[in-house]
């Protein structure tokens, strides 16, 4: 499993990564707390583990903004360990707090039991990234900044496919493949109006010229 740690504190951070990873879990520390939705979407973890006191934006508002993207678990943890943190952090969207100082083993327990509620019903949740937008694949929806555009099955796939290949040509061909699953012929007028409808919808994101045009190639999008 993939735990995605938020803690400013960088000895603490390596003390739990260390001893989650024990455990066999993969787990990483934010590294940019302005962005850390992005790190979130890239590492597509199964749990968060989150800190409330944290620079430039606190851990409440990471919580509202990781659930715009997912219905991951998040473990929130806090000096402030008061009743109203927890209502806070409860009501935000958390699913369980853990008051500091805390020990190690109680921290797993907590993991361990959020993980078997979470995953013995449903499936992690799957997102891809890309210059600012995040793809969710399970719903077809993109985000980015809060904003979201809801996409067609030609578009996600479209979309899913530049993804992933960020920084690679993908040709129009391999495009028609995907969308259509079929060695036919399919008429490329089909495809450069799917194209340009995601264009648009980008645009309503702000990331308009995300997908570029590679004369003679084909469209990629680039991180």
């Amino acid at each position: 499993m993939k735990i995605f740690l938020v803690e400013d504190d960088e000895t603490i951070a390596g003390v739990i990564c260390r001893h989650l990873e024990s455990w066999g879990c993969q787990c990483r520390s934010a590294q940019d707390f302005q962005h850390v939705t992005e790190e979130f979407a890239k590492f597509d973890p199964q749990l968060v583990v989150l800190d409330i006191s944290l620079p430039y934006f606190n851990g409440y508002y990471w919580c509202g903004e990781i659930r715009k993207l997912s219905k991951v678990p998040i473990l929130f943890l806090s000096s402030a360990g008061d009743n109203m943190n927890i209502v806070t952090a409860i009501h935000m969207g958390a699913d369980d707090f853990l008051a500091k100082p805390f020990d190690l083993q109680v921290l797993t327990a907590k993991i361990q039991a959020l993980l078997r509620r979470t995953y013995d019903f449903s499936a992690p949740a799957q997102l891809l990234c890309c210059g600012g937008v995040t793809l969710r694949l399970d719903d077809g929806v993109a985000v980015r900044e809060g904003k979201t555009v809801e996409l067609t099955r030609n578009e996600q796939r479209i979309l899913q496919v530049l993804f992933a290949s960020k920084g690679k040509a993908v040709s129009r061909d391999t495009l028609m493949q995907r969308l259509w699953e079929t060695d036919c012929f399919v008429d490329t007028n089909t495809l450069t109006v799917n194209v340009a409808r995601l264009r648009r919808k980008l645009e309503q994101l702000g990331a308009g010229g995300l997908i570029v045009t590679k004369k003679g190639v084909g469209y990629l999008v680039t991180p």
